[in-house]
C-alpha cells in the first residue's frame, strides 16, 4: 500500500518454518510432503490460513464446507498456499448459557492459531453473531494481513404467503401463542418455514449488523456483507477474497493499516443507519480497544444523533436482508450517507471507502429510504446515563413503542432470570402496563456471559389484555432480532454491585430517551443504606474457563473483553527449534 514496498519471498513469515538447513525446517518440509504437498506449493509462496468456523451444529455456517473450497480455489489462483484451520463455531441458538461467554475464547484461539502456525495472511470465515467480532478481534491483535468472508443472510422465511424474519417473528409468534391468539398447529407451521436456507438471520440482527460493520470497517471486499448465502455471487465473492488476500500479503497490508479511528466511526455510523443491533456497541468497542483507537460508549451516542435510519428492515422496519440486497445492498446505503462517512478511509481491496461506494445505486426507496424520508431522524441506538447506569446503558429506540420514549412507572423487580421465569406469568403478580420490569444478575459476570435475555417477557395476563410492549431494564443483552422498549447493558452490572442491584419493587423509574437518562427516584442517602445491606452473590464458577472469565471480563461499556487482551504490546515470534 501507499508508503510500503512489496515484501520479497524470503521475508514471508512462513519461510521461517520451511527454509534452511536445520532439523526444524527438515521436519516441517517432510511433514508437509507427508500430506501430499510438494516444495513448489509451500516454498516462496504466501501461506494463507483460512479460519473456518463451520460445525455440524452451526446453522449459519452450514455452507462453509463448500465455501472454504471456493476460498482455497481463489488462494491457489492468486499464487498462495491455503491452510484450513478449524476454530470454535459458536452457534448462537445452541451454545449455552451464551455465545458471549465464549467470544473472547474464539478471539484468543484465532490469534494463537495464527501465531503458532507458519501463516502469512488469513481469510476469516464467520457470520453467526459472535464469530464476526471474535475473528476480527483476534486478527487485529495478531496483525498479519487479514480479510473477512461474511456468511451471508439466509433467504426469507415463508408462512401462509407471509414473509417471515428469523428471530423477530419467532418472538412475535411466541407472544401470540402465549396470548392465545394462535394455536400450536400454527406455531409449528411457522417453525418449519422461518429458516429455510444456509446463512445467518436475514433480519437486521447482530449477524447482519456485524457483517455490515465489518465491511464498513474495510475488512471485506466491497458489497460482500449483503449477498445472501444461497446466491452464486456469494461463492464468487469467496474466491475473489482468496485471490485478494495473497496480494495483501505481498503488500504487507495489515488490520492496523486498515482499521483506524475513522474506519471505526464509519462502522458505528453504518450500524446507526441500518437500525442495527445493540450488540454492536459491545463488539465495536472491543475491536477499537484491541487497536488502541481511544473509543468510548459516548461515540455511539454522538454519531447516533446525526445519523438517520434509512434501512427499513426488521425488527425496526418491514423488509429483510434479501430485499436489502436486491435494493442495492450496503454499498448503496453507504453512498446515500456518504457525507456522514470518512470516505478517505482505507479498505481491504486497496481502495478508499469512497471509491468502493461511488457507483452504487439504490433500486428501491422503500427498502433503503431517502434522506428526506428516514425511518428515524436519529440512529437506532441511544446511550443512556443516570443513577441506574452511571457507566451507561443502551436502547434500540427505533424498535420501541414511542409512547415509552418518556415514561415513569413503578419497578417490578426480579432478582435473576430464573426468578423472572418462575413469576412473570403468575396471575397474582402486581403489574400493570405502566410498570417497569427490572431483571438483575444477567450481566457479563452475573449471567454468566451476559446472555440475550434482555427482551424480558411481558406477563401473560397483560398479553391477553392486548399489551405488546412495556419498559424493561436489565444488565443483559438482547438479540438484534428482538424489539420493544428494552434498556440493556446496564453498567456496572448488578452482580458486581452496580446500582441496578439496589432497585426494589415499587421504586419509581424514569426513562427519558430524548434526554438520554435512566433514573430511579431514590435518594443518594437511601441508596447508600441499601448498598451497606447488599450481599454479593456467590460466584458461578469455582474453576476452569468460567473462573478465568469472571476474574478478567470488563463491563459492557468497555466492550466485555478480557483486561489482559486489550493491549497493542508486541509478542515475539515463536521459537522453531526442536
Amino acid at each position: 500500500m501507499a508508503g510500503k514496498k512489496k515484501i520479497k519471498p524470503d521475508q514471508l513469515r512462513s519461510q521461517r518454518w520451511y527454509k534452511g538447513v536445520s532439523l526444524s525446517a527438515f521436519t516441517h518440509r517432510s511433514r508437509s510432503k507427508q500430506m501430499g504437498y510438494g516444495p513448489e506449493e509451500f516454498h516462496d509462496k504466501p501461506a494463507i490460513a483460512i479460519i473456518n468456523t463451520w460445525s455440524d451444529i452451526n446453522q449459519c455456517h452450514s455452507h462453509f464446507k463448500v465455501r472454504v473450497e471456493e476460498v482455497k480455489r481463489g488462494i491457489w489462483q492468486g499464487g498462495g498456499f491455503p491452510i484450513e484451520l478449524p476454530a470454535m463455531s459458536l452457534s448462537e441458538p445452541f451454545v449455552k448459557p451464551s455465545t458471549m461467554l465464549y467470544r473472547n475464547m474464539l478471539a484468543m484461539e484465532a490469534e494463537e492459531l495464527l501465531r503458532s502456525h507458519p501463516i502469512d495472511g488469513v481469510v476469516l470465515m464467520g457470520g453467526c453473531d459472535k464469530t464476526t467480532p471474535a475473528l476480527l478481534m483476534g486478527a487485529a491483535s495478531m496483525d498479519i494481513p487479514a480479510i473477512f468472508v461474511p456468511a451471508g443472510p439466509m433467504l426469507r422465511g415463508n408462512y401462509r404467503n407471509q414473509f417471515l424474519g428469523s428471530g423477530t417473528d419467532s418472538w412475535r409468534f411466541w407472544d401470540e401463542l402465549r396470548a392465545g391468539t394462535i394455536d400450536e398447529e400454527e406455531w409449528y407451521e411457522a417453525e418449519s418455514g422461518i429458516a429455510r436456507s444456509p446463512g445467518h438471520c436475514m433480519t437486521m440482527g447482530t449477524a447482519s449488523t456485524m457483517t455490515s460493520a465489518a465491511e464498513a470497517l474495510g475488512m471485506t471486499l466491497p458489497g460482500a456483507a449483503s449477498i445472501p448465502a444461497a446466491d452464486s455471487n456469494h461463492a464468487r465473492m469467496a474466491s475473489a477474497t482468496g485471490r485478494r488476500i495473497v496480494d495483501m500479503v505481498w503488500e504487507d497490508y495489515r488490520p492496523s493499516d486498515i482499521i483506524k479511528r475513522e474506519n471505526l466511526e464509519n462502522a458505528i455510523t453504518t450500524v446507526m443507519a441500518l437500525g442495527g443491533s445493540t450488540n454492536a456497541a459491545i463488539h465495536l468497542l472491543a475491536i477499537g480497544h484491541r487497536l488502541d483507537l481511544g473509543v468510548g460508549l459516548e461515540m455511539f451516542d454522538t454519531l447516533s444523533r446525526k445519523t438517520p435510519v434509512l434501512a427499513d428492515i426488521q425488527p425496526s422496519g418491514r423488509f429483510l436482508m434479501e430485499d436489502f440486497y436486491y435494493s442495492g445492498g450496503l454499498r448503496a446505503l453507504l453512498n446515500r450517507i456518504r457525507d456522514l462517512l470518512h470516505t478517505e478511509a482505507s479498505t481491504a481491496n486497496g481502495k478508499t471507502l469512497g471509491e468502493n461506494i461511488e457507483s452504487a445505486e439504490v433500486y428501491n426507496d422503500d427498502v433503503i429510504r431517502t434522506r428526506d424520508n428516514p425511518m428515524s431522524d436519529e440512529g437506532g441506538l441511544v446511550v443512556l446515563k443516570g443513577n441506574i447506569c452511571p457507566d451507561g446503558a443502551v436502547i434500540k429506540h427505533t424498535a420501541a413503542d414511542p409512547k415509552f420514549y418518556n415514561h415513569t412507572g413503578p419497578a417490578v423487580v426480579f432478582e435473576s432470570h430464573p426468578d423472572l421465569l418462575a413469576r412473570i406469568d403468575d396471575p397474582d403478580l402486581d403489574v400493570t402496563a405502566d410498570s417497569v420490569i427490572v431483571m438483575k444478575n444477567a450481566g457479563p459476570v452475573g449471567g454468566p456471559g451476559m446472555p440475550e435475555w434482555g427482551m424480558l417477557p411481558i406477563p401473560k395476563k397483560l398479553l391477553k389484555a392486548g399489551v405488546r410492549d412495556m419498559v424493561r431494564i436489565s444488565d443483559a443483552r438482547m438479540s438484534g432480532t428482538s424489539y420493544g422498549t428494552c434498556v440493556l447493558h446496564v453498567a456496572p452490572e448488578s452482580f458486581v454491585g452496580g446500582n441496578l442491584a439496589l432497585i426494589e419493587t415499587g421504586d419509581m423509574i424514569t426513562l427519558d430517551i430524548f434526554g438520554r437518562t435512566l433514573n430511579m427516584e431514590v435518594s443518594d442517602e437511601e441508596l447508600a443504606k441499601r448498598r451497606d445491606a447488599w450481599t454479593p452473590p456467590k460466584p458461578h464458577y469455582p474453576r476452569g474457563y468460567g473462573w478465568m472469565y469472571a476474574q478478567h471480563i470488563q463491563q459492557a461499556d468497555k466492550g466485555c473483553d478480557f483486561d489482559y487482551l486489550q493491549s497493542t504490546d508486541p509478542i515475539a515470534e515463536p521459537e522453531l527449534h526442536h
